[in-house]
């Protein structure tokens, strides 16, 4: 498998730009079920406005991530461009018998979701200068996990699919699990793990664009119920950085599987169900 993923910094400090980009590029290959093995840099880097040892902290941060993933950098590319950019083309191999897609989940299927929500909302708060060294530390330990422990229990518990959560949200991608796979997905807003301040970030209007255009993008074939608190829904379509995996697995595979992530994802939950085809695609309660 191939994949390749770059974006514009979201932290200031260049190393953890650049771990927190390649953790990202990397998700594609673990949400396949797959290990990564190679990779590529691909950078876009303003060498007129910038010293160049911005450029090589970010690289050292994508090295140190790449290496915790076993995975090598074995070269890559970088254009003089008016925006940084950041991030990796990732070669990974997968027995073809065991591919992991987003279009096998089944009625009867339990949701989890390894990782807290939250990252586009405090990423948005720090560019205003609104976290302190705290918040911004527990925001970036959360976008440089690797998804491989994710990835490697997943496969051992019965998984029938999975998508990584990163620019769609948690709703939007698990309205594309329920596209492809021919069932409903029902979410249960209230027992989604969120990154502590989140929610906070949300009422104090520390929105993004992208999770407005999420939510306008399913709102046609979504059922949201009442209740449901308008700060809890920015975080459930919060667009995601280096987010976690959202794993379906037949439902008495759900608590082993999450007693397996413990060490490694110590909030993944159980987030939601899977249901027969329904009239919305994608249910919030």
């Amino acid at each position: 498998m191939l994949t390749v993923d770059f974006f514009t910094p979201i932290v200031d400090d260049p190393v953890d730009f650049g771990r927190i980009a390649a953790v990202n590029s990397l998700s594609d290959v673990y949400a396949m079920g797959g290990r990564p093995m190679a990779a590529l840099n691909v950078a876009g880097f303003p060498e007129k406005k910038l010293p160049a040892d911005i450029l090589a902290g970010i690289l050292q941060g994508g090295a140190e991530s790449a290496a915790r993933a076993g995975c090598a950098i074995v070269g890559g590319h970088t254009v003089d461009d008016d925006e940084l950019k950041y991030g990796l083309a990732v070669v990974g191999s997968i027995h073809p018998d065991r591919i992991v897609t987003n279009a096998g989940a089944r009625p009867g299927n339990a949701l989890i979701l390894t990782k807290p929500l939250g990252t586009g909302l405090l990423s948005t708060a720090l560019k205003k200068d609104k976290l302190d060294s705290d918040a911004v530390r527990r925001l970036v330990d959360v976008m440089t996990t690797l998804n491989d422990t994710a990835s490697a229990r997943m496969l051992e518990h019965g998984v029938t699919a999975c998508t990584d959560i990163t620019g769609f949200g948690l709703g939007g991608h698990a309205y594309e699990v329920a596209k492809a796979s021919g069932v409903t997905v029902r979410l249960d807003s209230a027992s989604v793990p969120l990154i502590d301040g989140a929610l906070w970030a949300a009422k104090k209007g520390y929105l993004t664009g992208g999770g407005n255009t999420n939510r306008a993008f399913v709102k046609n074939e979504a059922a949201i119920d009442a209740g449901t608190g308008e700060n809890l829904l920015h975080a459930v379509f919060d667009p995601q950085t280096a987010g976690g995996l959202l794993i379906a697995v037949p439902i008495h595979h759900a608590v082993p599987l999450l007693d397996s992530l413990r060490d490694a994802c110590p909030q993944a939950s159980i987030v939601g169900e899977c249901l027969p085809r329904q009239d919305a695609l994608i249910e919030i309660q």
